[in-house]
């Protein structure tokens, strides 16, 4: 089944768009990760997962209709050839809502992330795309098929639809229209999130054709989805009780048999640099000598730390370049 099939009775190629419109989406960070995909097409995940959303970090995109052959599309402030692969996956995505040929627009997209370093950019990127499509065009979905929407741009978009706490469901149908974000009724002040950018340039292997290597050449993947599905209800029960340790203990060890799964990979797939494995190394130590905090690690070289506020003075001493987020304030 393809993305148009799926969209059939919520969209019609045929609509033009109605109005100019920027939104906004944040970016998230996955505590219990998604890694492989059952359906390439529709971006199906093997496993569900769970995120907690930065707040004011993340992406704004505008739409503004042209009256030109071809979409012409911005990303930080630089016009971006029309041969790139970010203009090829935006467009194809706003081919959805249009006939070929029938309107263009000016895309215009600011993150305030860095882009394709795993901080999750595609995430808010597409999220905030199928938010402003649905407004450009007056299309007047709900959340959950904007989440559906998002999905279908960049799998983990569907969770940058929200803000907060946010569980993707993995679903069970063909067209996948079960399998979208559902934003957890849970706060968490106090709760900090603190950004270690160890190198913020593009990875060399994006998160798509890594996540389909390791599905094709690493043995240890079988292993992954059963892993990741006793990961969410404990981080679900981490949340209800508010049990930090066993949230942070989690979501760390969550991370690392995901990049455990890389690694088996062939050729092995090492997203970590030397300065990665010195921080999480200083991680460990610090933890030893009493501090509690833990980490987590995205496909890409960069670390998230979580601590809650009572630790943030003593963290900044050996952090102090760390960009720190507090989703749901102080506590």
């Amino acid at each position: 089944m393809d993305k148009s099939a799926v969209l059939a009775d919520w969209i019609s190629p045929s609509n033009t768009p109605v109005t100019s419109t920027e939104q906004f989406a944040p970016s998230n960070i996955a505590l219990c990760k998604y890694w492989g995909k059952r359906d390439k097409q529709l971006n199906l995940p093997m496993n569900a997962s769970l995120s907690v959303s930065l707040g004011h970090l993340g992406t704004h995109t505008r739409l503004v209709p042209i009256d030109y052959p071809t979409d012409e599309i911005w990303l930080n402030s630089d016009r971006l050839l029309p041969s790139s692969p970010f203009c090829q996956r935006v467009s194809a995505f706003l081919d959805l809502f249009r006939q070929p040929g029938r309107c263009s627009f000016r895309v215009t997209t600011r993150n305030s992330i860095p882009t394709a370093a795993g901080l999750a950019s595609s995430a808010s990127g597409f999220a905030a795309l199928a938010k402003a499509a649905n407004e450009s065009f007056a299309l007047d979905l709900n959340t959950e098929q904007l989440s559906v929407l998002a999905r279908l741009g960049s799998g983990s978009a569907c969770r940058s639809v929200f803000k907060g706490f946010v569980e993707w469901q993995m679903g069970q149908r063909d067209d996948g229209l079960d399998s979208h974000g559902v934003q957890l009724p849970v706060t968490w002040p106090g709760l900090c999130v603190g950004l270690i950018k160890v190198d913020a340039s593009e990875k060399s292997t994006d998160s798509r054709s890594g996540m389909q290597r390791t599905v094709d050449t690493a043995h240890l993947y079988q292993s992954w989805p059963v892993q990741a599905a006793h990961d969410l209800e404990k981080l679900k029960q981490a949340l209800a009780s508010k049990d930090f340790e066993r949230l942070g203990q989690t979501a760390e060890h969550n991370a690392l048999a995901m990049h455990a799964t890389m690694i088996a990979s062939w050729p092995p797939l090492v997203y970590w640099q030397p300065e990665s494995l010195a921080m999480m190394q200083r991680i460990w130590k610090l933890r030893k000598e009493g501090l509690s905090c833990y980490f987590t690690m995205d496909a890409g070289p960069n670390l998230k730390l979580l601590f809650l506020q009572t630790e943030l003075d003593a963290l900044m001493r050996y952090f102090p370049e760390m960009e720190v987020i507090q989703p749901f304030g102080h506590g």
